[in-house]
């Protein structure tokens, strides 16, 4: 089905090449009911050219040899027959078919008065309203055929490139991961086996006892987190590692994959293990607690992991509130703490990147929330954050739509994971074999824009070359007709009524030209007996609808009349 612009487009050129005919037909005096008939099929044959394009080509063809109201249409019928039809050969045989098929009607048709001149002209005058017009659609419709391909050619390139960048980024990833695990993996673990054993050091205090059970839960939780990022970094699940179950280093048994929480309900053991710490540590909440998404749960959680954080680093010692307000639309995390009690010893100064910050802003901008950091009124600092309860496009709680639940990994259902490739590390090609047609083969060699270039340069010179051949042929033809069929009014006086009918036409033209063809309609009646002879007149007429006529008419030998008139064209 075509669509509505199609439609509205192609009935507008129907009415148009319609009334066209019609107008045509009726410059020649046609009847009312062949005008009509005129103006229906052109309309009828405008808009199937483009569903039988060789049969409304022969069709429009044939008939524009009889009514002259289908030679418009014949140049655009010939221009989409050359898009249209499929395959070389067909289109050759096609072509050469209309065109030895309107030359021979023509040469029927005019048979009475049929000439070399108007055989001439014929082969030109098709050359230039069928042949040039088909190889114009012809060479227009490979071109974009061509270019489509191209543009898609180009796409399916680009879509590899990132697939291969992609696969960079995979192994990269897995590299971190695998330095992480090898690294800081075992220096926690050994924090965690050494604090291990030595909380159970008979000659502590129980005040030094419970501290060392702090560090010992939080090398713990930072091995748990560790194993989380390294999995996340490896676009899995699995903990890294082998697969084996990974033990607690202290001794206390199998660690529990759940005994860290990392979203809200995990806020209450960032604070006790603050408190543990020594530290003054308050959390309020107000509002009724509403759930967030898996990723705006995770991400209070780093709010508030990341403000204990700086308090315990940049203000030791210093009273810390932690609040959980659940607004209507989102719930604020707040982490504030007072001014620092005195300055902190820089033999005690933890290391700090200073990205925390920036991967919390990161972070709540993915889930359509923001983050605050500044200080307070009283010297001290604050830490805020507002995490949406729905996503930006107003979903129910769940992953942002759009965005992945982490900013590590790729989002799910992209086209990396249309094609089949080898095992991440393997070196497999992307794609074995690109298929492409041999039109594009061609074009797409060594010289592709030069090749190009070329090809268009040479159809348009092939144009050129048969339109210049059309014009002088046409020309020197148009000479040579206006020769035998024109002569000045001054000839016309110069002969008298009465001259013997050799010596007047060894004065005048002979006449056998396209040129005198239809003069004698119209004209006046010719004497009785007579034969008579119709030249154009080198003058122009009256108006531009009528042509000016010299008659001679001979009878017995001589002239017995000669006339001046006009006949419509």
């Amino acid at each position: 089905m075509w669509p509505v612009r199609r439609i509205v487009g192609e009935s507008l050129l129907a009415v148009v090449f319609g009334l066209l005919g019609a107008g045509i037909e009726a410059l020649g005096h046609g009847g009312a009911v062949r005008l009509v008939a005129i103006g229906l099929a052109a309309g009828v044959l405008s808009p199937l050219r483009r569903v039988l394009p060789a049969t409304v080509l022969l069709v429009t063809a044939a008939g524009s040899v009889t009514f002259d109201g289908l030679a418009p249409l014949v140049l655009v019928v010939a221009w989409s027959a050359g898009r249209r039809i499929d395959g070389v050969g067909k289109a050759m045989g096609v072509f050469g078919l209309v065109y030895v098929m309107i030359l021979g009607l023509g040469i029927l048709h005019e048979l009475p008065h049929f000439s070399l001149s108007y055989l001439a002209f014929g082969i030109l005058g098709l050359l230039v309203t069928i042949v040039v017009p088909g190889l114009a659609g012809r060479y227009w419709s490979q071109r974009r055929a061509l270019t489509d391909t191209l543009r898609e050619y180009n796409a399916q390139l680009l879509r590899e490139r990132a697939m291969i960048a992609g696969q960079a980024r995979m192994r990269e990833r897995q590299r971190i991961a695998q330095d992480m695990h090898d690294s800081l993996g075992h220096q926690l673990a050994l924090i965690a086996v050494h604090t291990g054993a030595l909380e159970v050091d008979r000659e502590l205090t129980g005040r030094q006892r419970e501290a060392v059970g702090v560090l010992r839960e939080a090398s713990v939780a930072a091995m748990h987190e560790l194993r989380e990022v390294v999995g996340v970094l490896r676009d899995g699940t699995q903990v890294p590692g082998r697969g084996e179950a990974a033990p607690d280093p202290a001794g206390a048994g199998a660690v529990d994959a759940t005994v860290s929480s990392r979203g809200v309900a995990g806020i209450d053991g960032l604070v006790a293990a603050s408190r543990g710490a020594g530290v003054t540590v308050e959390l309020r909440g107000s509002g009724e607690a509403r759930p967030l998404s898996p990723t705006g749960d995770h991400a209070a959680y780093r709010i508030v992991q990341e403000g204990l954080t700086n308090a315990h680093k940049h203000a030791p010692g210093a009273p810390i509130t932690v609040e959980l307000r659940y607004e209507p639309d989102s719930l604020v995390v707040e982490v504030a703490n007072g001014p620092a009690h005195g300055a902190a010893d820089p033999g005690r100064s933890v290391v700090s990147g200073g990205q925390g910050l920036t991967g919390l802003g990161e972070r709540t901008r993915l889930l359509g929330g923001m983050v605050y950091a500044g200080p307070t009124a009283d010297g001290g600092f604050r830490l805020a954050g507002v995490l949406p309860y729905t996503s930006p496009e107003g979903g129910g709680p769940g992953p942002v739509r759009g965005v992945a639940a982490t900013t590590f990994v790729d989002p799910t259902g992209d086209f990396r994971e249309q094609s089949p490739v080898g095992l991440l590390g393997e070196g497999d090609p992307v794609i074995d074999g690109i298929g492409l047609p041999r039109e594009l083969v061609k074009a797409m060699g060594t010289n592709t824009r030069r090749s190009g270039i070329a090809i268009g340069c040479g159809v348009a010179a092939v144009f050129a070359l048969l339109l210049v051949i059309a014009v002088v042929v046409g020309g020197i033809l148009l000479v040579g007709e206006t020769d035998k069929a024109m002569i000045e009014p001054k000839q016309y006086d110069a002969v008298k009524v009465g001259q013997s009918e050799a010596e007047v036409r060894r004065k005048l033209p002979d006449g056998d030209s396209l040129l005198t063809r239809d003069l004698d309609k119209g004209a006046p009646p010719v004497p009785a007996g007579a034969k008579c002879l119709s030249l154009n007149s080198a003058e122009f007429g009256s108006s531009w609808s009528t042509t000016p006529v010299f008659r001679f008419c001979f009878k017995d030998g001589e002239l017995i009349e000669k006339k001046s008139f006009e006949v419509r064209n």
